[in-house]
């Protein structure tokens, strides 16, 4: 092997101390910056236009961002110069003069309807959301508890928080817009990492049971060298699917894609060093999977 037991184990620690850095940082973007609500969640404007099909999405960002002074979502409706835009509430309250502030854009500007998200839609939504998320943590937590022994699920507890934390503070970080299609993703990237850290507890469960003397390093080596061809093709395929999403599937998806592009290799990452070595610092080993004898009473 180019690897011997001794160096995986040290590698294993190694990234687990990076790992636990990164979950650190990302905490304190999420402390210090928060996350950057996209209008799902505080409120806005969504506008339907009509255009020429020659316009372009980034004129039409160019132009709006220029004359209202803020971000604008622009979304292509599916069919050619229809777009729908997304802007907050302006401060005095009122939805401005779209067909106005377009009236530079050489096309002529067909208003097709407006509609005002409210504040307290979106506090519904943020709500909902958290309920969803709480409800797949809650899920996940009583599935771990009947599958492994509490050492062995404290490992893939951990990795599902490191990856969530991890996302969150990409986007605390760098202040991208966090939106429904965002959230859906924390939830994907909840079930991906738990099929990872699933297989490989599942392997070490079955050489515990199997040799039950063997040292917990050795059988997390061996557990992750067993898994190991099978996770790399596993996420190589789902990051190539990913990537395409990122590449061509344009401003909407692009928060999608991002959150899972990241979700996915640290979910892999974390499955492998930290999901192994949270059990070995319990002092998990044969015994906990040793049936034990049955007392008859007197």
């Amino acid at each position: 092997m180019l690897i011997t037991m001794k160096n995986a184990t040290k590698w294993r620690y190694f990234t687990s101390v990076v790992s636990v850095t990164l979950m650190l940082l990302s905490i304190g973007a999420l402390a210090v910056k928060g996350l950057n609500w996209g209008l799902d969640f505080t409120g806005g404007i969504v506008t339907e236009v009509q255009l020429s099909p020659s316009v372009t999405s980034h004129q039409l960002d160019t132009q709006l961002d220029k004359a209202l002074g803020q971000d604008v979502s622009v979304i292509t409706a599916g069919e050619p110069g229809r777009w729908v835009l997304r802007y907050a509430i302006p401060n005095q309250g009122t939805a401005p003069d779209i067909a106005n502030a377009l009236a530079d854009i050489g096309s002529k500007v067909n208003v097709l309807n407006t509609s005002i998200v409210g504040p307290q839609v979106g506090q519904e939504l943020a709500e909902q959301g958290g309920l969803a998320l709480l409800i797949a943590v809650l899920c996940i937590l009583g599935y771990l508890s009947y599958r492994f022994e509490w050492r062995l699920a404290s490992g893939s507890v951990f990795a599902l928080a490191h990856d969530v934390i991890f996302v969150l503070g990409f986007f605390a970080l760098t202040q991208m817009e966090f939106n429904l299609t965002v959230l859906a993703a924390v939830l994907a990237i909840l079930g991906y990492s738990l099929n990872d850290s699933i297989i490989i507890a599942d392997r070490i469960r079955e050489i515990l049971i199997a040799k039950p003397n063997k040292p917990i390093q050795e059988v997390n080596n061996e557990a992750i060298a067993a898994t190991f061809s099978r996770t790399m093709v596993t996420s190589g395929t789902t990051l190539i699917t990913v990537g395409a999403l990122w590449l061509l599937g344009g401003g909407p998806l692009e928060g999608f894609s991002i959150a899972m592009f990241i979700g996915i290799m640290t979910g892999t990452w974390s499955s492998i060093s930290v999901g192994t070595v949270l059990p070995e610092l319990f002092h998990l080993n044969g015994e906990h999977y040793m049936l034990k004898p049955v007392t008859e009473e007197p």
